[in-house]
């Protein structure tokens, strides 16, 4: 399916690895010029050079930057000045328990995963707006929802995102722009991999057999039994920056492998 987004500019941040790369991917096999970003400059040459030897027709560019940084993400700016679409991939996660939670690790990832989002949607949404035309999505989590109780600070600025999400797209009202939220589960990253592969290191499996072991005896609620590819959470996203997905506005998008047991 033509997703209609041949040409189109996307700034996709923590696209170096994982479910950004992924969408950064996919995206590109729309037609998609990406924009890659990440702190180490070398894995985001790597990055697009990749990219660019896989979808030549496209113009994928770097965007390195520690977004955290105030002057670094200004330098970005100046960069990249308008984009079509803006993904807000880029958090931290730890599983941690509350008690050993400080106010600074708190605050940490008040302005990773949050701030650092909102400071992106500041900048690029007017210009969207201007042209009423424009695509805004934040990765979030089904702990957003669904608090595990693991690690409660990146639970509780994932659900800030649903809110956030859902204020800005007040903004948007009778514009083409749409700010929306995908809420994916747990997801086979590099580092997930890796950590399987640890966990049986010793077990001669293979690795669709470890990743089922672990599923069943683990996230035995995942309802697919097995981890999201970031290629599927690549996919979605492609189809959400689409024409053809104008009406989801300020949605919150579950893709959980049927981790969430309720309805809504």
């Amino acid at each position: 399916m033509d997703m209609g987004l041949k040409n189109k500019t996307a700034l996709v941040t923590g696209s170096t690895k994982g479910i950004g790369k992924a969408i950064a991917l996919e995206l590109a096999k729309e037609g998609v010029h990406v924009l890659i970003n990440g702190r180490s400059n070398e894995e985001v040459e790597l990055t697009v050079r990749e990219i660019q030897a896989k979808f030549p027709d496209t113009q994928p560019k770097s965007a390195t930057a520690d977004l955290v940084d105030a002057q670094q993400r200004e330098a970005l700016f100046v960069k990249f000045p308008q984009v079509d679409i803006l993904v807000n991939n880029m958090g931290i996660y730890e599983i941690m328990s509350y008690d050993d939670i400080d106010d600074a690790e708190w605050e940490k990832y008040f302005r990773t995963n949050v701030l650092v989002a909102n400071s992106l949607t500041k900048f690029y949404l007017p210009s969207m707006l201007s042209v009423d035309d424009g695509r805004v999505i934040f990765i979030a989590s089904e702990e957003a929802i669904m608090p595990s109780g693991l690690m409660p600070h990146y639970a509780v600025t994932k659900s800030m995102l649903l809110s956030l999400s859902k204020s800005l797209s007040k903004l948007t009202k009778g514009s083409e722009v749409t700010v929306n939220t995908i809420m994916p589960g747990p997801t086979l990253s590099e580092n997930v991999q890796m950590i399987i592969e640890s966990m049986y290191s010793n077990e001669e499996m293979t690795f669709e057999a470890k990743e089922k072991d672990f599923m069943a005896k683990n996230l035995p609620q995942s309802e697919i039994q097995r981890f999201i590819r970031p290629m599927e959470i690549g996919r979605l996203a492609a189809f959400i920056c689409s024409p053809y997905a104008s009406a989801f506005k300020g949605s919150p998008i579950r893709m959980d492998g049927g981790m969430v047991p309720t309805i809504f």
